[in-house]
């Protein structure tokens, strides 16, 4: 557990570079992917696939046969070699039809694995119902599932895979970069503080264009001058510009897992912290009392109970109010803290008005 307050000692020394690129932690409005989804049969499986309790598998296939000038009723399918999956993808901004996408297929049904399966041809759709790209081929599923007489093994997760480049974009995505003489630039994190420092560093490095922070998320850029006419250039430079985003100061703790991630900018005013550990020890002894030969009694067992009360010496530390984050770390890290203790730590901290940040629990 200390190894952590450790590695979060030598992030801490680490140098801070406060710049980072616009492109980083922003993006332009109309630059956005569309998520596409879709359902499909997987087939070639070697009896790992769906039961017949998987109707909607079933019905699939007897579809999918009569298609094909085959009628069969449902009723004499078996289906242990097919399964049903969703199909879901990513569609890129600017993408073009002809392009191949990745896709990720994932089981629908009761299938054990879906190793050694090729997805049948599938259109996939975007929400609002078009066929945006199709795919099928062989899945990559990075791990495998055995097992026989009783026993097996499983490495990594055998009912999801994927397929690269396994589908075909079937049409472009239209894509609206400015409106009129204007383009807004989005924050990834919104931030007044940033947004007014991104139009500044806008206003001071690109000529001919005047940025103005709408609201904490949007920095509006007009190209009064004819902007729109090399529009990909002003943006290429707006990605390219340098820029100090400023952050909240907050604590982040995930409780499953002891991890706390703290900023940069989190300030401990002046508190004093005792931190001490209680042990209860409770020990059973069996005991047999055998009666003499001959004498006609019993064996009785009996259990002698020891309690062990242990209680760990408490020390006090004392941190000022100009302590930065490595100086408060330090401190703990000297109490003995684990970062276990460390989350109830900060959150009496907090708790008790010392701590100037945001605890968010995960």
């Amino acid at each position: 557990m200390r190894i952590a307050l450790y590695l979060l000692l030598a992030l801490l020394a680490l140098p801070v570079r406060g710049e980072v690129r616009l492109k980083d932690i922003a993006n332009v409005q109309g630059v956005r992917g569309n998520q596409l989804v879709g359902y499909g049969l997987v087939v070639g499986l070697d009896g790992s696939g769906d039961s017949t309790g998987a109707r909607f598998t079933v019905q699939s296939i007897a579809n999918m046969l009569e298609k094909f000038g085959v009628t069969v009723s449902p009723g004499q399918l078996r289906v242990k070699n097919v399964a049903a999956v969703m199909v879901t993808a990513d569609l890129p901004a600017f993408i073009k039809s002809g392009s191949r996408i990745d896709v990720v297929v994932s089981s629908l049904g009761d299938a054990r694995s879906l190793q050694g399966g090729t997805l049948l041809l599938t259109p996939i759709k975007g929400p609002d119902g078009e066929v945006y790209a199709v795919a099928q081929g062989p899945l990559s599923i990075g791990g495998f599932n055995l097992g026989s007489g009783g026993q097996g093994t499983q490495k990594n997760h055998t009912t999801v895979g994927r397929i690269p480049q396994g589908a075909i974009v079937e049409q472009d995505v239209a894509t609206t970069l400015s409106k009129g003489n204007s383009l807004s630039v989005s924050l990834h994190k919104p931030d007044f503080t940033t947004a007014s420092r991104v139009a500044a560093v806008i206003n001071e490095k690109i000529s001919g264009v005047k940025a103005l922070p709408e609201d904490a998320g949007t920095v509006r850029v007009e190209m009064p001058g004819g902007g729109e006419g090399n529009l990909i250039e002003t943006i290429a430079g707006i990605e390219g510009l340098s820029v100090t985003p400023d952050n909240a100061a907050r604590v982040i703790v995930n409780e499953r897992t002891g991890t706390v991630v703290m900023g940069g900018n989190v300030r401990i005013m002046p508190v004093a912290i005792a931190h001490g550990s209680l042990s209860i020890q409770v020990k059973e002894t069996p005991i047999v009392s055998q009666p003499p030969s001959f004498s006609g009694g019993t064996t009785v067992t009996t259990t002698r109970k020891a309690v062990k009360v242990k209680e760990d010496k408490s020390r006090l530390a004392g941190i000022s109010e100009t302590s930065t984050l490595e100086d408060v770390v330090r401190a703990l890290n000297a109490l003995g803290v684990t970062p276990r203790d460390l989350i109830s730590v900060l959150q009496a901290i907090r708790a008790a008005g010392s701590l100037t940040a945001e605890i968010e629990v995960q």
